[in-house]
């Protein structure tokens, strides 16, 4: 019932939310007489906060369109290269009229970005996927919102995922393919690979893992605390509630976006609370590049999706209750994941030293369990100063992280 009485406050409240945008923008613009009232500019910043809180935030655009490469702006166009009922393989390709640096755009390492199924959407990554862009052929996972996939999907579970990256991977060709993971789906991205080489199937390239659960028993987070400190049943009868009928997917189970929103404010409630104060007081200054600068990290921040009840499920127990990565004891449709097996393909993990999601050594762990791969083909790169996004997104990603992955990734490229 917790998700229809969420439709039904949101229906309540969308009149009102609405009319304070309104408002907002009417006190505000600069050809209303209205707005030059004294007191106006602090009744516009009230109703655009009022509005911003209550608003409902839709999946945002990747929205990139060009890129420098190569020494050229160069287009990018967006395209949808598979489509499968919870996840699409994005290709961000790149163009040029420039024969020479379409030449030098060919050769470039074709690179899997692996973006998270935890809450937010891919275009969390847009950072990571525009940097990226200078240098490489990029693709992404782009999640589909669980609540807009009819039940006649089926449903869709850890081992679903695994079987799901693994396509991915041999649809692109795992021989000349570089695979990045960021935070969650680390644990499944290993698990597929670690499945492909012990089949003796081609692996990718190289391996990066950023930031991902591998072995939550070391330096646990308060995620990891909270996954312990609950029975599986409370996670099921607590977390997971039925979409309701205004939906594509009514009746199917889920894991609220909502609720990892919740989640996401609830571990430093603080630091929201000033951030949407400051957004109030530099609307009062007319800091408009700062109140601008808020806006782009609350559009992306409070978008959230909503995840398939059988793959959360899965994941609580497997990955942070039972430890079944790094114990030895996960098997994939009756097969045992060892990532043992991995021998060709090269190993960078990355870790924030700040990091409050992952703590320090859960993504390191990946050496320890991937020891069929050589010492001359494993690094790991601990970014000082840097918290969970400060790895794949902002100063830090573009300026410390990038430049060793874009190193790595030359390193053992085929090509």
């Amino acid at each position: 019932m917790l998700y229809h009485l969420h439709e039904i406050n949101r229906a309540w409240l969308n009149p009102w939310v609405a009319w304070s945008g309104a408002l907002s923008q009417a006190l505000s613009a600069p050809d209303n007489w209205v707005a030059r009232v004294p007191g106006m500019e602090r009744l516009s910043a009230g109703y655009e906060l009022f509005y911003r809180l209550g608003k409902d935030y839709e999946k945002p655009a990747f929205g990139i369109h060009q890129v420098h490469a190569h020494g050229r702006e160069v287009a990018v166009s967006e395209q949808c290269e598979r489509h499968t009922p919870f996840c699409n393989l994005v290709h961000f390709k790149r163009y040029s009229d420039d024969p020479a640096t379409l030449a030098q755009l060919r050769r470039d390492p074709v690179v899997l970005v692996v973006a998270p199924l935890s809450g937010h959407h891919s275009t969390l990554l847009r950072d990571t996927v525009r940097t990226l862009l200078r240098d490489h052929d990029v693709y992404i996972t782009d999640w589909i919102d669980a609540r807009m996939v009819p039940i006649e999907a089926g449903t869709f579970g850890l081992d679903d995922y695994v079987g799901l990256m693994r396509d991915f991977i041999t649809h692109l060709g795992a021989a000349n393919l570089h695979v990045m993971s960021v935070c969650q789906p680390t644990v499944p991205v290993l698990a597929a690979v670690s499945l492909m080489a012990a089949d003796g199937a081609t692996t990718p390239r190289t391996l990066i893992l950023m930031g991902g659960p591998i072995d939550p028993r070391k330096a646990p987070t308060q995620v990891n605390d909270l996954a312990t400190r609950k029975r599986y049943s409370w996670f099921e009868t607590n977390l997971i509630f039925a979409v309701p009928p205004n939906y594509p997917g009514s009746g199917r189970h889920v894991y609220p976006g909502f609720l990892q929103h919740a989640g996401f404010v609830a571990m430093n409630p603080s630091r929201h609370f000033s951030a949407h104060w400051d957004f109030y007081q530099n609307l009062l200054r007319g800091d408009l590049e700062d109140a601008a600068a808020h806006r782009r990290f609350y559009d992306e921040y409070n978008a959230v999706l909503d995840m398939p009840a059988r793959f959360y499920l899965d994941t609580i127990r497997t990955v942070f209750q039972e430890f079944a990565l790094p114990r030895g004891q996960w098997h994939v449709d009756g097969a045992r994941v060892a990532p043992e097996a991995i021998e060709r393909t090269a190993l960078l993990t990355i870790e924030g030293e700040l990091d409050d999601i992952s703590g320090i050594g859960q993504t390191r762990a990946a050496h320890e369990l991937c020891r069929g791969v050589p010492d001359k083909r494993r690094q790991h790169l601990q970014v000082q100063g840097a918290g969970h996004y400060g790895i794949f997104s902002g100063r830090r990603w573009r300026e410390v992280v990038y430049p060793d992955v874009r190193d790595f990734i030359r390193r053992f490229d085929k090509r």
